[in-house]
């Protein structure tokens, strides 16, 4: 009696459009009930291919890159080396590689042509997709093709025309979440004046872009392979925007990370005074109060006196004499609050830490107004690292 093998399982994310593994996927990635707008794809097995030359593939090589078994077996010839291969499979995929690029499989084929193809090949491929290198890097499957032929261009015409490709669309790739990884590429394969263009875009951009989920990423990445004047040109636009970034929940991390670099001294003063009058509003909220706390661990002096008077409710801009001042009732309330919240009182706790040994006039001054109300606060989880911190100095 003749067995009847059952049919090959269909890859469920394949269909949804999103399988990853390509044609390293176990599970058959064609459906006969889909008609594609160029071709009808059947299903083929691996068998089809064994003993086929590249002669035999003619009129029929599009197709089979569209193919998940006709897509490998066209990988496994080019990997021969043979320029003869190379040739035909490119002269068939040419006219055809904006399609591919963003294929499920066709990609692969991309990826693995662009590695065998000599330099005039290669700059015929990125002239004929330059038009649509946008949409391409958007695409879940098109943004690897993408990122290959950065990867592996290298003459100053490929790169003019990327650059001139990809200038207008900087922050929408950016944001987007294939495209955000084709911007990473061009600012790890480029050099830094052929990436200029992104530094622009950014710098223009930056609230925009350092708010985004993806986008605080990349614009951290940015300040990573950038020149000095490149990283001076975005920090400089973090430190003008800081009012706005410290209270978003991706921006914050931005200008924490600028702070970290260490390479602007008195950056952590700056931002400070940026921030001036609203210091104990953002010490209540949870993603500013981390970059108050950042500044006061990381600035000198000037900036643990600024925020700490400022708490104070005094002018930072004016010179004090080591006495003590008669601080207002209000003010001193407000310091309670402060010292009771849940994010504010870790900025008191920095405040005296720091304070102790960079603004011991001001540490003095807030510690004769917090040890009165300890009392208050004998039975908060912080009240001991407080009460601690109020010893410092004694």
């Amino acid at each position: 009696m003749e067995m009847i093998s059952p049919p090959p399982q269909i890859c469920k994310f394949f269909i949804s459009g999103y399988c990853r593994s390509g044609d390293r996927c176990p599970y058959l990635h064609s459906d006969p009930n889909v008609i594609n707008h160029r071709h009808r794809v059947p299903p083929v097995s691996a068998s089809s291919y064994q003993g086929l030359a590249i002669e035999n593939c003619r009129g029929e090589i599009f197709s089979m890159c569209r193919d998940q078994h006709g897509c490998r077996f066209l990988q496994k010839l080019l990997e021969t080396g043979d320029d003869r291969v190379v040739k035909v499979i490119f002269e068939e995929v040419y006219e055809n590689i904006v399609d591919l690029m963003s294929d499920p499989f066709g990609n692969y084929l991309c990826q693995k042509l662009l590695e065998y193809c000599n330099a005039e090949q290669r700059t015929a491929i990125v002239q004929g997709a330059a038009q649509e290198f946008v949409s391409i890097s958007k695409n879940i499957h098109g943004t690897r093709a993408i990122q290959k032929l950065i990867e592996l261009i290298n003459t100053p015409e490929e790169y003019r025309i990327i650059r001139d490709s990809l200038k207008g669309s900087v922050v929408g790739l950016i944001q987007d979440l294939n495209g955000n990884h084709v911007i990473q590429k061009c600012l790890h394969k480029m050099e830094p004046n052929d990436n200029q263009f992104i530094y622009d875009a950014v710098a223009r951009h930056c609230v925009q872009v350092a708010t985004h989920r993806h986008g605080c990423c990349v614009m951290q990445r940015c300040i990573d392979h950038g020149t000095e004047q490149q990283k001076k040109q975005l920090i400089e636009e973090v430190r003008r925007n800081s009012q706005q970034l410290v209270q978003d929940p991706f921006g914050n991390y931005v200008v924490q990370y600028v702070l970290e670099l260490n390479m602007i001294p008195e950056l952590a003063t700056n931002i400070i005074i940026e921030l001036k009058g609203n210091l104990a509003y953002l010490s209540k909220q949870k993603f500013s109060s981390n970059v108050v706390e950042k500044c006061l661990k990381l600035g000198d002096a000037e900036c643990t006196v600024r925020i700490m008077r400022e708490l104070l409710g005094e002018d930072p801009d004016i010179k004090f004499t080591t006495i003590l001042p008669i601080v207002p009732e209000d003010i001193k309330r407000k310091l309670f609050e402060l010292m009771q919240d849940s994010f504010g009182n870790y900025v008191i706790q920095t405040c005296l830490s720091e304070g102790a040994f960079k603004a011991p006039r001001e540490y003095a001054e807030l510690s004769n107004i917090l040890k009165n109300y300890l009392s208050q606060i004998r039975n908060a989880p912080y009240s001991k690292r407080i009460q601690h911190l109020l010893n410092l100095n004694q």
